[in-house]
């Protein structure tokens, strides 16, 4: 095939999924289907207060599918955490992972399957395919509604040595299952609410502009910038509001499926080594770097960012592109504030001494490749001066 052709190709991978009110409670048919006998519940300590997991236990005690728990995750989750879920998966002889959380356990039981099927230590596996063996069957129950780590290929991992966030990027990662149900969401507070609902806003803008994306890439990110805008603060002021926690869902599987296959950029490059610096939440990270991200990399393709002032409302034709870049920025820049997000870096006490350490840790992050722009050192260390 002629390279120009291969060059214009792209896959585009999503697991099953299944999507409503009461999804979860269709655990145990997909038990039965991947044929799952002793599994491995993955989940955290305010997931279990929340009561979600009560449902799947039930399904598990009346199928009699055996079961342990391992809910020592933490946000942002660790390398050794996951080590140890792989060594109690091995001990235990389980044969499937049902993930029930938020980003951090459905990543902690992606990097569980990697380790339990393949060896090794889980910071071996940093980077774009470099997972020899599936991982074990994977069901996923997402609690929140951003992350989308239910439907990518993604897994992201925190390296506590080094202080900084690893992704592993490989379609062995993708999820056998997502059961989607919005009615998990609804005991998320406020602040979750802001941070996940903005991080799936940013991998949508992410993926609208990587320059991996395809037609079908663009229509995802673009519904689910569309949701965002219209339900995000809705479901953060109104938590029980069923109708906004769907919209939100539904905004995260969009972007999910979009980034996962377009891949993403400098904000989740910029977010994964502030977030592993100072252990901070991932959307709250992504919200606070995204308007001065757009700002750099507008001019490398305005078209595709002049597509999200459409959603929007910016209808004027006659605008200029610099009119248009700055009314996005300004609409952005609300609805993160309106989430109640207004921190600037030195809000975070970032120091002086850390950017050259921040900048050096986002330019090896594998997100900065499909970056619209090619960023240089002093570039990505003077976006993040901009975000002081």
């Amino acid at each position: 095939m002629k390279p120009e052709i291969l060059s214009q190709l792209r896959k585009y991978v999503v697991p099953e999924m299944v999507f409503g009110t009461g999804a979860r409670f269709l655990t145990g048919r997909y038990l039965d289907n991947f044929n799952i006998r002793n599994t491995m519940i993955v989940t955290d300590p305010g997931v279990r207060e929340a009561g979600w997991l009560d449902d799947v236990i039930r399904i598990l005690n009346e199928q009699k599918t055996r079961y342990i728990i391992f809910d020592q995750v933490t946000p942002n989750p660790r390398d050794h955490e996951v080590m140890k879920g792989a060594e109690i998966y091995l001990e235990n002889k389980c044969n499937g992972i049902i993930a029930v959380g938020g980003g951090s356990p459905l990543d902690a039981a992606k990097g569980i399957g990697i380790v339990a099927n393949n060896g090794g230590h889980i910071l071996d596996y940093e980077g774009v395919d470099e997972i020899p063996s599936v991982i074990p069957p994977l069901i996923c129950i997402p609690t929140t509604s951003g992350s989308s780590a239910d439907v990518s290929q993604f897994a992201i991992i925190n390296n506590t040595n080094k202080k900084k966030k690893i992704a592993i990027i490989s379609k062995a990662l993708v999820p056998d299952i997502s059961l989607i149900d919005p009615e998990t969401t609804t005991t998320m507070d406020a602040e979750l609410t802001a941070a996940t609902g903005l991080d799936a806003l940013t991998h949508a803008i992410e993926a609208l502009v990587s320059n991996a994306r395809s037609p079908l890439t663009d229509l995802n990110a673009l519904e689910a910038i569309r949701l965002v805008f219209v339900h995000l603060i809705n479901a953060i002021h109104n938590p029980k509001d069923l109708e906004a926690r769907k919209g939100m869902s539904l905004a995260s599987l969009l972007a999910g499926m979009a980034f996962s296959n377009a891949s993403l950029g400098a904000v989740h490059a910029m977010a994964h080594a502030l977030g592993g610096l100072l252990d901070l939440p991932h959307g709250k990270c992504n919200a606070i770097l995204l308007p001065h991200v757009i700002t750099s990399n507008y001019d490398s393709c305005p078209d595709q960012y002049n597509k999200i002032g459409e959603i929007t409302g910016i209808t004027q034709k006659e605008m200029s592109d610099s009119e248009k870049k700055g009314i996005i920025i300004q609409q952005i820049k609300n609805l993160t504030h309106q989430a109640g997000i207004t921190d600037t870096l030195s809000d975070l006490h970032v120091s002086q001494e850390a950017m050259n350490a921040l900048t050096d840790n986002a330019l090896k992050d594998a997100c900065i490749y499909t970056n619209p722009k090619d960023l240089s050192f002093e570039e990505l260390r003077g976006i993040y001066e901009s975000a002081k």
